[in-house]
């Protein structure tokens, strides 16, 4: 079994079995004071369980990562997160519906009362940020924002989290209605925290102060794409694989808060670690000017995108613009099997790090193809299904990996679809944080 369906397989079975102990919980734990606050009840203990895994969704648990990828892992969460908001939203409006029901007065005099109960208040205050955090995920708002604010405002998430547990904890239907009740539910939470504050705090604290990560040089590769080499102790122990991308930070040159996620330009190993990065941002524009000797703080390595996937002899790598930097990383540390590279820009010039790559693919007696000009310039897509036989005729029995510009990896992945390259042979990652 190919190790992204693994861990979908063990991804899914935590889910069901979850449910099944959460439903399993519901109904031994009898009814609620009526109807309506019965299904309030449904709700609010499924809510409480897409918290937990809204947070281990993005704990950032490396032996997922490295099977799902971090963009599959962020798409979930943001889907998570939506069904976690109406989940809420349901139970908060039949918490109070209910309870006017019952004592028979308006749901506006019932929300006034039961705001004067501490169980109930921190419920309320975690309701209102979950709302906020959705509303600013939305497309329209969060394309608005830059996202060192999303992020920030994100952060709240925490303290909704901190405060539905509280109010889990205070309203004691559900957390003491037994004692296996109780003891799931602390492990739960332990277990969802306590991944948080490894995959998140922990372990990248402790392994930028066991590894010293310094920038030894910063090489301009053209006006507008620079390379930044860095250096640190025991590197040989940093477990990281070509393909894969860290999220980097220069104290002293850039804020605490700023932070880029770059792919790794060459193989990593004990000579150090290397970033190529094109200036699109402020942040990346300003690589340039990053004194050497500087310290780096490196979260990370994350991603899917590795030789961990392959399950075919050959290998076709197919990049746009600067997403040859993982390409290219790849080329050097997987040598098995003959491999062609697709190579996507506006023109030669353009061609970051060209010479390496050619240097890399002539050395595996492989094929470099170099595809320039505009797309609207051109008959047919260069990119397109016939294009793309035309320069692997044999692409069906390969490996395909991509990484570009997202119209380009929707162009190409439209393609390998209706060439009908099987789905287990197709490797593509959106490197990003949100």
């Amino acid at each position: 079994m190919a190790p992204v369906d693994t861990a979908r397989w063990v991804m899914w079975g935590f889910v069901l079995a979850n449910v099944a102990v959460v439903e399993a919980l519901f109904f031994s734990a009898g009814e609620g004071k009526n109807g309506i606050l019965t299904v309030a009840k449904f709700f609010g203990v499924h809510a409480a369980l897409l918290i937990l895994f809204q947070l281990l969704l993005v704990a950032r648990l490396p032996w997922l990562d490295r099977r799902i990828g971090m963009d599959r892992l962020t798409v979930w969460h943001r889907w998570n997160g939506f069904l976690l908001l109406w989940t809420v939203l349901t139970h908060a409006t039949l918490v109070v519906l209910g309870f006017a029901t019952l004592d028979d007065t308006t749901m506006a005099k019932t929300f006034v009362a039961l705001s004067g109960v501490t169980a109930s208040l921190l419920g309320m205050l975690a309701a209102a940020l979950i709302v906020v955090i959705g509303a600013i995920s939305t497309r329209p708002l969060r394309r608005r924002l830059r996202y060192e604010v999303w992020h920030g405002l994100h952060l709240l998430l925490y303290v909704a989290l901190g405060l539905a547990f509280v109010h889990q904890l205070e309203e004691t239907t559900t957390f003491a209605s037994s004692t296996f009740a109780t003891a799931y539910w602390w492990f739960l939470w332990l277990f969802a925290f306590g991944a948080l504050l490894v995959g998140r705090v922990a372990v990248p604290v402790w392994r930028n102060a066991y590894h010293g990560f310094r920038v030894t040089a910063v090489v301009p590769e053209s006006l507008n794409v620079v390379t930044v080499h860095v250096s640190g102790r025991h590197l040989d122990k940093y477990p990281a694989r070509a393909g894969q991308f860290c999220v980097w930070r220069f104290p002293g040159h850039n804020n605490w808060w700023t932070a880029n996620p770059f792919s790794l330009s060459a193989a990593p190993g004990p000579g150090g670690l290397r970033l190529t990065a094109k200036a699109v941002g402020d942040t990346s524009a300003g690589l340039r000017n990053i004194p050497v000797g500087s310290r780096a703080f490196v979260e990370g390595p994350y991603g899917a995108f590795t030789a961990l996937h392959r399950s075919r002899p050959g290998l076709l790598l197919i990049a746009g613009g600067v997403g040859i930097t993982p390409v290219r990383a790849m080329l050097e540390e997987d040598t098995a099997g003959e491999v062609v590279v697709v190579y996507r820009v506006r023109s030669e010039a353009d061609a970051v790090l060209l010479n390496e790559v050619r240097d890399l693919v002539a050395r595996r007696g492989g094929r470099l193809h170099l595809v320039t000009g505009r797309t609207g310039d051109a008959a047919a897509p260069p990119l397109g299904p016939g294009a793309l036989h035309h320069l692997v005729p044999d692409l069906t029995d390969r490996d395909v990996y991509v990484c570009g510009p997202p119209a380009m990896t929707e162009t190409v992945l439209a393609s390998l679809r209706e060439l009908r390259v099987p789905a287990r042979q197709v490797h593509s990652e959106r490197f990003g944080l949100a």
